[in-house]
Order: C-alpha cells, then structure tokens, then sequence
C-alpha cells in the first residue's frame, strides 16, 4: 500500500496480512501506518493526523497554511488539528476551537480551515512578527482579503487574542518574499518609518526588464532589502548582485543591505542615516 493509512481498514479488506503490517509498515500513530523509510511530507502528516482522527478532525493554522499553499512551512511542523482530543501524540496539536458554516474547504481530500479562518486563527497566536511573516505567506498564495478577515472575526467575539487581530492584519503584506522579509518590514514599522512599500520595480538600462527592490521609499530612493546566503554562495549569483547594486546606485538608489546576525539596533541606525542623507522622510 502506498501513502498513509489505517492498519484497521487495510486487514480488514485483506490488503495486508498482520506480518506486512509489521514488516513492511511503520506505525506513525495510533493505526496509522506509512511504507518503512518513507519520508513524509507536510500534507502525508497532516492526513495522518486526520485518519487518527476517525476523519472527524479539520486541519487548522501553520498546517493548514501550507495546504493552502504557503510558502515555507518545515515538514516537520506541528500539525494543528481542531478535534477534542486532550491526549494528543506528538506532532499532533489538538483545538477544540468552534468552526462556523463556511469556515472549513476541502483541499487535497482534507478538510482544511479556509484562508479567512486560517488568518484569523495565525494572527491572534505566537508573536506578532511570527504571525506576520505566516499571514505574508498565507497572503502571497491565496490573496485573502483583511476585511474578509475582520468580518469573521466579528462571529468570534470571545476568542483568545481577538484584540490583536486587527493590529497584525494591519501589518500583512503580501510582496514580502521571505520570512526574513517580513521581520524585517515589521521592525521598520515598529521602528517608527512610514510603512514601506514592497517589490518595488525600477527599470534596467534595457529599458524593458526590471529589478525589484525588497522594500522602501520610492519618493526617496531608500531600499531595505535582506540579503540571505545564497546571495554569496553561488558566484555568478554574486557577481549578477553586484552589477545590480552598481546599476541601482546610478540611477540614484541608496540600499540598506541586512544579513543574518544584524543588530537591530544597527540596522535603525543605517536606516536613519540613509533617509537622513535624502533629508527626511
């Protein structure tokens, strides 16, 4: 048997034999079982959760993001299951939160919370800045709509971490590109800039193509931009990097380049200087 499935239902329909079930499975949970050295993705896990679930559980937060089609969710992260169960196995996080008409879809066979209950549920847990950079993610493959969002939310109204939800869709972006993007947009904001703007396109020399700028202030050629390793581990990446900050500097851009270990203060400070030298936002 292929993918993930129960031990139950396989004997009982005579697919297996207990001795294949032992030899050539592996249990994953409680009469879960998937093919020995199989390396299961995100949405194998999260049908394991669902079948140990007697298919009554719906598949909610970081997991059902990824299902939905954002980015950057590990395959290792805990699958949120909204089912009352408070003996869950690892891996596994129980809610026994209330789901209303139309809050749930069915994606890839699984009942997933929609992109609007998935919002909501992202933005009033964990930290602001974790919870942005999800809701970027979840923005960028899905294009929900905040007010869509604040009207659901409105049906809700004594949830844990209702008041903020507001606060952190205010901050959702969906041009961020990374979650380092998205850190980095939000300390700008809680720095006290105005919010910048992201992906912000300036013609090459071709006068065709564009390069696009992580975020900044278009009315004073300022960019932020985080640049992550590969920026430097591939040379001809690199040596391409260099011939476009060459280009975006004679056309009048000055850019903040951050990299990982980057103090925050440190970077305020950069910015400062830089918007200083245009004379202010």
């Amino acid at each position: 048997m292929e993918g993930v499935f129960l031990g139950s239902e396989a004997l009982e329909s005579g697919a297996l034999t207990r001795h294949e079930l032992r030899t050539v499975y592996r249990r994953l949970l409680p009469d879960v079982y998937a093919p020995k050295r199989t390396e299961l993705t995100l949405a194998q896990k999260a049908t394991a959760a669902w079948l140990w679930s007697c298919r009554e559980g719906v598949i909610s937060g970081v997991a059902a993001s990824a299902l939905l089609g954002a980015e950057w969710v590990d395959d290792d992260a805990v699958i949120e299951l909204n089912w009352p169960n408070h003996r869950s196995p690892a891996g596994i996080l129980t809610r026994n939160d209330t789901l209303l008409d139309g809050e749930v879809a069915v994606v890839v066979g699984l009942p997933v919370t929609t992109p609007e209950r998935t919002a909501f549920d992202l933005a009033r847990r964990g930290s602001v800045s974790g919870a942005v950079a999800r809701l970027d993610a979840l923005a960028r493959a899905t294009h929900f709509k905040a007010q869509d969002v604040e009207e659901l939310a409105q049906q809700h109204p004594h949830v844990k971490g209702l008041r903020r939800v507001d606060r952190v869709l205010d901050l959702v972006d969906a041009g961020a590109e990374s979650p380092k993007e998205s850190w980095l947009r939000t300390l700008l904001i809680s720095g006290g800039y105005r919010r910048p703007e992201t992906q912000i396109p300036v013609l090459r020399a071709d006068g065709y193509s564009r390069y696009y700028l992580d975020m900044g202030w278009e009315d004073i050629k300022v960019a932020v931009e985080y640049d992550g390793e590969h920026h430097r581990a591939d040379p001809r990446a690199y040596r391409k990097d260099i011939e476009r900050l060459d280009y975006l500097a004679s056309v009048g851009w000055i850019i903040v380049r951050v990299v990982q270990g980057d103090r925050k203060y440190d970077i305020l400070a950069r910015v400062d200087r830089a918007i200083a030298a245009r004379g202010g936002l």
